[in-house]
């Protein structure tokens, strides 16, 4: 059974009841030094790109057993990413990541990298992946290009591992790690703090980034999905945590920190320390006012704000024979309407109901 199509207002047309001054002015097209801006003044350089809704693991916050699976031609070809990805670089976008799902269990995800590494005007393509293949396909992966890779990695027990993710696959992600930092490519591994699952090995995993040159970065469990329903640890409670084990923690210097990208995670280290720890904390430390990115997720829907069931779908327009200046005037109008701000902390009518899966986390 197919799964039910995102259900939107057509891509660019005014919302019912809305003034004009909710169209974006634009006077032409991009050009090469043009910016994405949306309708409050933040511009949008990064584009995550969810290449599949396949994962080989099940972990329960994200791909429980026993999710619906999309069938091949609802997902994107290469080609119409990146048709897409040359027209969001056209218009300022100079990052791109690589998500899924799992985007390794998509076959030729290194040709991916290497043609998104030769658009104009695109700096760095990073990935997320989970791990399990990433060692058997880095020396692909290095050859197209890829500039870092993040590990999502929420313990070191074998045993919980496969608890949290259904899977007895933690020597594979070990060794892919390993891989990555011998390689010399940039590592951050990312993990979700989970109360009552691995609360108890958190201090642990930061203490990775004392003898590895890489950021371990706790991300709040956020209210979409299947996470929805778990208890969030808060960024500011694990960051004190932290520092009473380590008090000479604190927060890296600006010019440090920006060179670990323009994300959201606010990273600290420690003296002696080779890596750093960070935090996302989307819900106890709101950054929407900085966002600078959308989603697109593998069936071809221009996601805005990560909390919002609003945006675009592309893949409708590019399938019907849309010219690029017609998607490009779809996506302009759509990234111009992106929300202000999500409203995670009422805890409640959070609109985001898919899966980080289907998303693209």
């Amino acid at each position: 059974m197919k799964a039910s199509p995102h259900r939107a207002a057509p891509c660019g047309a005014q919302p019912p009841g809305s003034s004009m001054n909710a169209i974006p002015p634009f006077a032409h097209l991009c050009e090469p030094a043009a910016s994405l801006e949306d309708g409050h003044g933040r511009i949008v350089r990064y584009i995550r790109l969810s290449v599949t809704d396949r994962c080989n693991l099940r972990c329960r916050y994200c791909m429980p057993d026993g999710v619906e699976k999309l069938e091949r031609e609802d997902i994107l070809t290469y080609e119409e990413f990146l048709r897409l990805a040359a027209l969001f670089a056209k218009c300022g976008v100079d990052t791109v990541r690589v998500t899924g799902g799992e985007p390794l269990v998509r076959k030729g995800v290194d040709y991916l990298v290497a043609q998104l590494k030769a658009i104009p005007g695109i700096r760095r393509v990073t990935m997320t992946t989970n791990g399990v293949l990433l060692a058997k396909q880095l020396p692909a992966l290095l050859s197209a290009g890829l500039d870092s890779v993040n590990i999502s990695l929420d313990t070191l027990s074998p045993e919980q591992f496969a608890r949290i993710t259904a899977r007895d696959e933690f020597e594979n992600v070990r060794a892919s790690i390993h891989a990555a930092l011998e390689s010399g490519l940039p590592v951050k591994l990312n993990c979700v703090p989970q109360a009552g699952v691995n609360e108890g090995e958190l201090e642990a995993l930061a203490a990775l980034a004392k003898d590895k040159p890489l950021q371990v970065r706790f991300i709040e469990m956020m209210p979409i999905g299947y996470g929805a329903a778990m208890p969030c640890i808060s960024g500011p409670e694990l960051l004190a945590r932290l520092q009473k084990r380590w008090p000479g923690l604190a927060p890296l210097p600006a010019q440090e920190s920006a060179a670990l990208g323009d994300g959201p995670a606010v990273y600290y280290t420690a003296p002696g320390w080779q890596g750093s720890v960070g935090f996302i904390a989307a819900v106890h430390g709101k950054f929407c006012a900085s966002c600078n990115r959308v989603r697109l997720t593998s069936q071809g829907f221009l996601r805005p704000c990560l909390a919002s069931e609003a945006g675009c779908d592309l893949k409708t327009l590019l399938r019907s024979g849309a010219t690029d200046e017609k998607l490009l005037k779809a996506i302009q109008t759509t990234i111009w309407e992106k929300p202000q701000e999500h409203h995670f902390e009422r805890k409640q009518n959070i609109p985001a109901t898919r899966g980080m899966y289907r998303i693209g986390g």
